[in-house]
């Protein structure tokens, strides 16, 4: 437990944090990968030569040590945590690898004559505490996945019965149970952890689920990064009929169900859980106005307008409005034409601003989408958004 002398400590340390977070946590982040190559797979190098994992991981500290005292102040950053966590199969003893790195990092970066024996104490202790919490709020998902209908733990085998080109970037992987089992339910906009082996290493990432639950199959559908391993080894290499292993799915950004319209708001790739969203509305409340805004750079690579024109056409609730960056010769038209600005959202949106907003896509987009809702008068706490990579804050 910590004691005042330990809580102090920790909260002088936030200034430091403040300015020099990012240097601590790339420190960090070095040494846990070279020093303890059994938690790379759980890592995606693209987000570490970004420094996006970096950013994140700081923004966590930071957040940890400002409310030290009152951990409920942390809200959502927890539940985002644990979500991730799990979707990757982290377990209890990747904790002590992970504070052994963190804390030689603290002493190194700021060097001994701040990170003194007492700081070194306190951000021992204050680890501990945030791990034992950490640890037992996984435990108790975990432990619900594997007891709930068609759940399990860990990995399980998946065979890839279709494989479907929905763009010229993005595929489709449809995926049911090798063993012939029962399929654990999720909520829409989760996202399922995937485990491949490339050139014989072990590899782990998350995709979102981009069907609504159906109780028979699960589906991913995948944009090719220019520099993504595990996305290109999927588009090249998994075909029809291979297995892939998955870990239960995760997330808690989630459809919630109510009479309010909904709005969903998708860049790119991020279509993906708007869109299970979308089928998932459209069933459970016939009578609920539905507002569907995507926005891509162009048609070539705009994934599911089909889709959505087809369900637009047989659910008169349903008005979606597309945007592309440029528009191509050939492409079919779009409803609007360079970015999402908020004369575009203000036209787009219901007339009523109180409405549950969703959006997802690359955090520039993400950061304009969040700023134009609040401007146009859509509540905080009904616009919801979730990161692909890791989290850091939009503001």
């Amino acid at each position: 437990m910590l004691s005042p002398e330990h809580r102090a400590i920790v909260k002088a340390t936030v200034p430091l944090l403040e300015s020099g977070g990012e240097a601590l946590t790339t420190h960090f982040y070095k040494m846990l990968i070279d020093e303890n190559p059994e938690v790379r797979p759980m890592f995606n190098q693209a987000h570490q030569a970004s420094g996006a994992q970096q950013r994140a991981l700081a923004n966590g500290v930071l957040m940890y040590a400002r409310h030290i005292d009152q951990l409920e102040q942390l809200g959502g950053l927890v539940g985002q945590i644990i979500n991730k966590h799990v979707a990757l199969d982290i377990r209890a003893e990747h904790y002590p690898i992970v504070g052994r790195c963190l804390l030689r990092s603290i002493r190194e970066v700021l060097g001994e004559e701040i990170a003194t024996d007492a700081v070194i104490e306190a951000w021992s202790a204050a680890y501990r505490q945030l791990a034992d919490l950490l640890i037992d709020l996984e435990e108790g998902m975990y432990s619900e996945r594997e007891k709930a209908p068609g759940g399990w733990r860990g990995t399980r085998r998946f065979v890839v019965t279709r494989k479907v080109a929905e763009s010229e970037e993005i595929v489709s992987f449809y995926l049911v149970p090798e063993d012939g089992g029962a399929l654990l339910d999720f909520h829409p906009g989760q996202y399922i952890g995937l485990r491949v082996y490339i050139d014989g290493e072990e590899m782990r990432r998350n995709y979102s689920l981009s069907a609504a639950p159906n109780g028979r199959e699960y589906r991913i559908s995948v944009k090719r990064e220019a520099n993504g391993r595990v996305s290109g080894f999927l588009h090249a290499n998994v075909r029809e009929n291979d297995v892939i292993e998955l870990y239960p799915p995760a997330g808690d950004f989630r459809l919630e169900h109510n009479e309010k319209p909904l709005v969903l708001i998708s860049g790119g790739v991020g279509i993906t859980p708007t869109l299970a969203m979308l089928h998932a509305a459209l069933v459970a409340n016939p009578n609920r106005p539905v507002h569907f805004i995507h926005s891509a750079r162009h048609g070539g690579v705009h994934a599911f307008r089909e889709v959505v024109d087809e369900l637009a056409a047989q659910h008169p609730q349903l008005k979606r409005f597309y945007c592309y960056e440029q528009q191509r010769d050939g492409d079919q038209e779009a409803h609007g034409t360079g970015f999402v600005d908020e004369t575009l959202l203000a036209r787009w949106l219901p007339v009523t601003r109180d409405v549950d907003a969703y959006f997802l896509g690359p955090k520039p987009f993400m950061k304009a989408v969040k700023k134009h809702l609040k401007t146009l008068g859509v509540p905080d706490a009904q616009s919801r958004y979730e990161f692909f990579g890791p989290a850091s804050a939009l503001e």
